[in-house]
């Protein structure tokens, strides 16, 4: 993968290049979910690179990019991207944002509007963790230093994932890849992540700035940020539109990637 040096880290990511014959073809970036890697998005990928530079980031301590020495937050990751996307010269660019990458997404369109073209954000929200959810992750960011990926099969996995989807053969071996994906990463640096996520403020109240085209999508069985959240957001968002994909939980990308496709295609369109 190639990298980039910004903020004091060395940034991985994918890039496909502009399509054979289109030179000027626009950007997306794609920011991707807390335990995740930039590769959850590479079947919306492998669909659209024939019309757009696709890229891919992974946030430190995910897949390529090694673990910092200190804690972050969701304002270190925004700075992170914003550097990046500077950087590389891609600008303005369409974001698309799933979990964490929704929560970097909106930060990004509220005060550096001017490096996007546009914004999805996929099974997000723009409120704060609660309590129960942060007492709930930091026991499971410890569980995850002291006995890494396996302890999430059983805890994580069930919200990550519908349960009809974690049923079927290909769920099933959607997880075991996932899992290995993040066996390979540094057990102290993902538990970081977890906290940084968790530690995020709300940018509910500052939503109303947000004057780019937003599609708003969530999986109508998402049980980490829920649908309820996300027509909140979407109502906050001058003029965004908002999709629910059916039977699909908080990683639609995967579970239900034609329908992400699809509502991609026809949003950019």
């Amino acid at each position: 993968m190639p990298t980039i040096d910004v903020n004091g880290i060395t940034l991985a990511y994918t890039d496909t290049g502009a399509p054979p014959g289109r030179p000027q073809a626009q950007t997306i970036v794609f920011g991707h979910g807390t335990l995740f890697g930039g590769w959850m998005f590479r079947q919306q990928i492998d669909a659209l690179r024939d019309r757009f530079r696709c890229i891919a980031i992974d946030w430190r301590a995910h897949g390529d990019t090694p673990a910092p020495r200190t804690g972050y937050d969701m304002d270190t990751l925004t700075a992170d991207a914003a550097a990046l996307i500077t950087t590389l010269e891609t600008s303005p660019v369409h974001w698309v944002g799933l979990s964490s990458g929704g929560f970097i997404g909106q930060r990004l369109a509220i005060r550096h509007s001017d490096l996007l073209r546009s914004l999805v954000l996929i099974d997000t929200c723009a409120i704060a963790a609660s309590t129960r959810v942060i007492r709930r992750n930091t026991l499971q960011a410890s569980l995850f230093r002291i006995m890494g990926p396996r302890i999430l099969r059983h805890t994580i996995a069930p919200l990550m994932f519908s349960p009809a989807y974690l049923s079927r053969t290909e769920g099933k071996a959607a997880v075991d890849e996932w899992l290995d994906r993040l066996g390979q990463c540094s057990q102290r640096g993902i538990a970081q992540a977890m906290r940084a996520a968790m530690i995020r403020p709300s940018v509910e109240g500052e939503l109303n700035r947000i004057t780019l085209p937003t599609l708003v999508v969530v999986g109508a069985n998402d049980a980490m940020t829920p649908p309820r959240l996300a027509r909140q957001m979407a109502n906050l968002i001058p003029s965004a539109q908002l999709e629910e994909i059916p039977g699909s939980g908080h990683c639609s990308v995967l579970e239900q990637p034609s329908d992400i496709t699809r509502a991609l295609e026809q949003f950019l369109q």
